[in-house]
């Protein structure tokens, strides 16, 4: 599969995911501007990624980021949104005020904020790919994970919605849904490699995924 030419702009380009995304798009051929709250040049070293240190749950932080990779490649033709944080181990009635305000923040708005400082780029340029990394928690939600699974499906709607108002702008806009993933601080049988949806991003941020829209992907290997 092949990204050259292309530029994504990836949110949440470090840790245990989005340093296997952020690989997966340089390896493919993609020119990457890589977004974390510390992120630095030597992380990847490569001449095709651009690092953009930020902390998207501010909008004014979001719209930076877009301008600063606009500026740096000329075009966004993917925004790959991998960030995201988890909190859980309680009810509804013992979760506080900051939890749910964290899970929104981290799960939800840094993706609103995100997608709509990119969309008027790409309709404009009259093509893009939007693509957000949600959870199987956002359409199977669980007990004592209420502020984050309401967090991941508030995001899978946002990308639902944002793939209805683009079908005749040439830009697509898919989530996708893993399972528990393997990460350096979560070890274990069954759990789905990081690497896979990496490899999963790479295919629909491509030319030969240009019908695939609307869709919210799982991704749950043997957990199925």
């Amino acid at each position: 599969m092949t990204l050259t030419g292309k530029v994504a702009l990836v949110a949440g380009a470090k840790g245990g995911l989005g340093t296997q995304v952020t690989r997966a798009f340089l390896d493919a051929g993609a020119r990457v501007a890589g977004v974390s709250r510390s992120i630095a040049a030597s992380d990847f070293p490569s001449g095709e990624f651009a690092p953009i240190p930020a902390d998207l749950t501010r909008s004014a932080e979001a719209r930076r980021v877009v301008e600063e990779c606009i500026e740096k490649f000329g075009r966004i033709d993917a925004l790959v949104h991998v960030m995201g944080g988890f909190a859980g181990g309680s009810r509804v009635d013992e979760t506080d005020d900051a939890t749910v305000d964290q899970m929104l923040d981290l799960n939800y708005r840094a993706a609103f904020f995100m997608t709509r400082a990119v969309l008027p780029h790409m309709r404009k340029q009259g093509s893009g790919r939007i693509l957000v990394v949600a959870s199987r928690q956002g359409v199977e939600p669980g007990a004592m994970v209420a502020a984050y699974s309401a967090s991941k499906a508030a995001a899978v709607a946002l990308v639902h919605c944002i793939a209805l108002e683009n079908k005749d702008a040439g830009i697509t806009a898919n989530s996708v849904l893993p399972g528990t993933m393997e990460t350096p601080g979560n070890r274990g049988a069954n759990l789905v490699q990081p690497s896979q949806v990496a490899a999963l991003l790479v295919h629909l941020a491509s030319d030969v995924a240009s019908q695939i829209t609307g869709a919210a992907i799982p991704v749950y290997g043997s957990q199925l």
